[in-house]
């Protein structure tokens, strides 16, 4: 080909390309007609939303605009797309990337790595989960748990000079790879086993790396204040920001004392410590059945050989039956089987029934003996139904909360988990914003988006605003309402038509459209020298 040749396809391709450029719609999305409640506690006003190239472009009366696709959803409301703080999603996002159980609630972002417990080092798994490509934003913290271990096992002991810097390290390289800050789960093994000051010290490492912390606290019951000071001293002590990881008092006994719990955080506030929290809308919990066993017996994986020992299984049972009476009061109803890997037949069942099958009456001694026995042949997950109503609305009025769903990514109709994840979101907004009026709607949608995005550091997201990315929920305000019980939870929730991450659908018209956009939210310590 001559040169002139070439200089006239290249001015042919120039022109082409100009003129298809500048045929281009202006807007490659509007959401029209709708009523945008925008995330940040303010009145929801009428207004379309524009969106193009991943960003929310304009905001108002964009009937003139030209657009690839013009939506109509007029009746609906159009909000952020929801940031769950609190979830363990991180193993079935690898495999079930479109996360299906969390997107159809609204949720266009995730964060993982709680309650001390995380992947270590998070650089692998990281680049797992980016590779493949889920449907929604995720973030993820270092759990303090898995550094821990790493370096101690199990062992019940302070950690020495040398071990204490080892942890420290881990915690510096994590927040280089992009951990969000460092969370705790004091009431589990093997974070129970560490003092007060050795979260000091890994704490003030995630701070140096622009991090904040998150515990699931030590204690959630009768000593439930005491764990409320603890987190307060780490961020006296550290000056990091604190957050609470799904708050809640159980046992009857302890009914109410969020009314205390809140007066603390409060004040510590006024103080000018840095201290939010958020929470679940349910009077019932999830974790490992293995978690009534009292930590030191569980020191060193060693619990087999202590409940060989008569004296030492006697104690064990004592202290377990002790837990049992003040957070279930000893009735097997309240303990239900999500998943035992076990034996699958189990998942839903509550000891009671489990007792009703074996023609075994449920005393004290029985549900112990059942326990054990469970977590000697491999333990299984359990939903403790163990708190109250009014604390759940007490919290929901405080401005320092958020919503979190602590709730897991689901295989559709598999095991029996936890409702919330399911239908955390609309719960809120059916149950307690339109049917009991706890919150309005505009402040239970900043509960949501902009609280959590602020307080996770998530810039340019969480707020229905020009320039920001466009995660963006589309609802029916008359409607929205989870349908997932305790009896049958894998039930998606109605009333959610729309849900979008970065401008793309994944969800259309109340089904997962299998769109993949979402991205990784590493933290601000990302890159920051050597890993």
């Amino acid at each position: 080909m001559s040169r002139r040749l070439r200089s006239t396809v290249r001015l042919a391709w120039a022109l082409s390309l100009a003129a298809c450029t500048s045929s281009r719609p202006e807007l490659d999305l509007v959401l029209a007609g709708g009523t945008v409640v925008d995330g940040t506690g303010a009145p929801g006003q009428r207004a379309d939303v524009g969106v193009r190239d991943g960003r929310i472009t304009a905001i108002g009366d964009l009937a003139s605009a030209s657009a690839r696709e013009r939506l109509d959803v007029t009746g609906l409301v159009v909000a952020p797309g929801f940031i769950d703080p609190h979830t363990h999603a991180r193993e079935r996002l690898l495999t079930i990337p479109t996360a299906d159980n969390l997107v159809r609630q609204g949720i266009t972002t995730v964060v993982d790595g709680n309650d001390g417990s995380s992947p270590l080092p998070l650089a692998p798994y990281l680049d797992s989960l980016a590779a493949a490509r889920p449907a929604l934003n995720v973030g993820l913290f270092v759990g303090h748990g898995s550094i821990r271990r790493a370096v101690l096992g199990t062992d019940n002991r302070e950690a020495s000079a040398a071990e204490l810097a080892r942890m420290d390290s881990l915690t510096g390289a994590a927040m280089r790879d992009g951990a969000l800050g460092l969370s705790s789960g004091l009431f589990y093994v093997p974070g129970s086993y560490a003092p007060t000051s050795e979260l000091v010290a890994l704490a003030r490492t995630a701070r140096a790396h622009g991090g904040i912390y998150t515990s699931h606290m030590r204690n959630e019951d009768d000593s439930v204040r005491a764990s409320v000071d603890e987190t307060l001293r780490i961020a006296r002590e550290s000056g990091i920001a604190v957050h609470i990881s799904h708050h809640k008092v159980g046992g009857r006994r302890n009914y109410g004392r969020t009314e205390q719990t809140l007066a603390m955080m409060e004040q510590a506030r006024a103080e000018g410590l840095d201290v939010t929290f958020d929470q679940y809308p349910y009077t019932a919990s999830h974790t490992s059945i293995s978690s009534i066993v009292p930590a030191w017996a569980r020191a060193n994986d060693s619990l087999a050989a202590r409940l060989r020992d008569a004296t030492l299984r006697s104690r064990i049972r004592r202290e377990m039956q002790a837990f049992v009476e003040m957070r279930f009061a000893n009735d097997p109803e309240k303990l239900q089987l999500s998943r035992c890997g076990f034996d699958s037949t189990l998942a839903g069942q509550t000891l009671a029934a489990v007792f009703r099958a074996r023609g075994v009456t449920g005393t004290p001694d029985a549900i112990t003996d059942l326990i054990l026995e469970l977590v000697d042949r491999g333990g299984c997950g359990a939903i403790f139904h163990s708190f109250d109503e009014g604390d759940i609305e007490r919290l929901l009025r405080s401005p320092l909360g958020m919503i979190g769903s602590d709730g897991a990514l689901s295989a559709f109709g598999q095991d029996s988990p936890h409702p919330r994840g399911y239908g955390t979101y609309p719960r809120v907004l059916g149950r307690y914003v339109r049917e009991r009026g706890v919150i309005t709607l505009e402040e239970a949608i900043r509960r949501m988006t902009s609280a959590p995005a602020d307080r996770l550091g998530f810039a340019g997201r969480g707020r229905v605003v020009t320039g920001a990315v466009a995660d963006l929920v589309v609802f029916d305000p008359g409607l929205v309402t989870d349908r997932a019980t305790f009896e049958d939870p894998h039930q998606y929730p109605v009333g959610i038509p729309h849900v979008f991450v970065a401008g793309v659908a994944v969800v259309r018209d109340g089904a997962v459209t299998g769109a993949r956009p979402g991205t990784i939210l590493r933290g601000p310590g990302a890159g920051r020298g050597d890993r």
